[in-house]
């Protein structure tokens, strides 16, 4: 009996070992990770989004009548468990449904032989759908039921087809507001700087030669996001006040600029932070806005630093992470960070010198030497 067992056991183990449909040994196919909560909160949405669908639609048609199709349900998953998929926005749910109901009712009154009206109907709601850019899943299925139930007048396609669909949207958009999502899905505009522009997105999209059920502009934030990740893995817990450049060499409003040039020369900066009372940082100047005013300035002319400086200044908090800073300073905007204490006093600067230096120690582990 129990060699009978271990018997058993391996060849299930062989079983599990052995490729299937074409995947690597004990592997299954991928499934974006979430969270039990989003699980369950698109299992309560797409009840409620069926049942409002359902008994709306009985509601308004005859009792003889179809009340609710089945390729509702396929649409209810979209609509509420991935609801920021370009599939399952309002305009594909309706559009898509009611475009495959009328193909499919054409193909079911004008072609007799059933197995070829169905296959055309649901290519023909493939077509339909791309050209008026409602690409929906369950649009095939609904035109393949309307060839199965014989449907032969337009009527099918209004009730319950068009029905059900604006119903299941209407539902849609009211649960996702109750729960903060919004719907339909807006993709936020990238708001920083970024490593790759919008034609290097095209290009890695052409060469993917195949259709994404994500949109464009979340392709963008992803991205974002992942660039964001790697930064934080790769500078861990470094904060600015561990690689920032102190003491700092400032100036006041009403330094001339010669003296400003004058210092940038001997400690070899190319930025000045400007204070004012208490250390609080008011502007800073740059080795650019010196060279301008020498190219430019009239004899007899001395102006000073507060006539020149960049105003208002971006700073950082002296314990803010680097990470948070990288795209800040790698979009070219801010070379030089002043950071400053709670007390918003000048503390410290950094520049992009301090940024590469940081990344090169996160490659090749050692101390961070805080330059003096």
């Amino acid at each position: 009996m129990f060699r009978s067992r271990m018997l058993k056991r391996r060849q299930f183990g062989r079983l599990l070992s052995m490729p299937l449909f074409g995947l690597p040994p004990r592997r299954l196919p991928a499934v974006l990770a979430v969270r039990s909560g989003v699980q369950w909160c698109a299992a309560t949405g797409a009840c409620l989004g069926i049942l409002a669908a359902a008994l709306g639609t009985w509601a308004l048609l005859p009792a003889n009548a179809v009340w609710l199709i089945a390729p509702m349900g396929a649409s209810a998953v979209l609509v509420f468990a991935v609801p920021s998929s370009p599939l399952a926005q309002p305009w594909p749910v309706i559009v898509g449904n009611t475009g495959s109901a009328l193909v499919g009712v054409v193909c079911a009154s004008h072609i007799p032989e059933p197995a070829l009206a169905a296959a055309l109907a649901v290519g023909l709601a493939i077509v339909v759908m791309s050209l008026t850019h409602s690409l929906h899943p369950p649009g095939g299925a609904t035109a393949l039921l309307a060839v199965l139930m014989h449907a032969e007048t337009p009527i099918f396609a209004v009730h319950p087809v068009a029905i059900n669909s604006v119903l299941l949207v209407v539902a849609g958009v009211v649960f996702h507001r109750l729960g903060a999502h919004p719907y339909p899905h807006q993709a936020a505009p990238p708001g920083r700087p970024r490593r790759f522009s919008d034609a290097d997105i095209d290009v890695a999209l052409r060469e993917h030669d195949a259709l994404l059920d994500v949109s464009r502009a979340d392709i963008e934030t992803l991205l974002e996001h992942a660039e964001t990740a790697a930064y934080r893995r790769t500078l861990g817990a470094v904060r600015c006040e561990q690689i920032m450049v102190r003491p700092v060499c400032q100036v006041k409003r009403n330094t001339p600029v010669s003296e400003a040039h004058r210092l940038m020369r001997q400690h070899r900066v190319k930025a000045l932070p400007v204070t004012a009372g208490g250390g609080l940082v008011v502007g800073i100047l740059t080795a650019w806005d010196v060279l301008e005013h020498l190219a430019t300035r009239q004899p007899g002319r001395h102006a000073a630093v507060g006539a020149l400086m960049s105003t208002p200044v971006v700073t950082a908090r002296a314990d803010r992470p680097v990470v948070e800073l990288v795209r800040l300073i790698a979009g070219g905007a801010n070379h030089h960070i002043p950071i400053v204490d709670q007390h918003q006093r000048l503390v410290g600067i950094l520049t992009q010198s301090d940024l590469i230096r940081t990344l090169h120690l996160a490659v090749h582990p050692g101390p961070l030497d805080n330059a003096s």
